[in-house]
């Protein structure tokens, strides 16, 4: 945790956000610079198209899953 004056918190927002990163990586950034380390390459769109969900689709049923299983546990309870 580090604790800014709060113009330069708004400021280093406003410039986070015309970068379009985060705070915390717009702060990472300035220290590994400052450190005469390279910062992190920060392109979102590396890590779409990693993983591959087979087909399936299993946000469509959760709620039903979970009715389901908090059923289960009151009938093992005998509730």
């Amino acid at each position: 945790m580090i604790v800014l004056p709060d113009h330069h918190h708004a400021e280093a927002k406003r410039k986070a956000a015309r970068q379009g990163v985060s705070l915390s990586e717009y702060i990472r950034r300035l220290v590994a610079r400052d450190l005469g380390k390279d910062a992190p390459a920060s392109d979102p769109s590396v890590i779409f198209g990693l993983f591959d969900s087979a087909g399936s689709r299993i946000a469509d049923g959760k709620q039903a899953m979970i009715s389901e299983a908090i059923h289960k546990q009151f009938e093992a309870k005998g509730i």
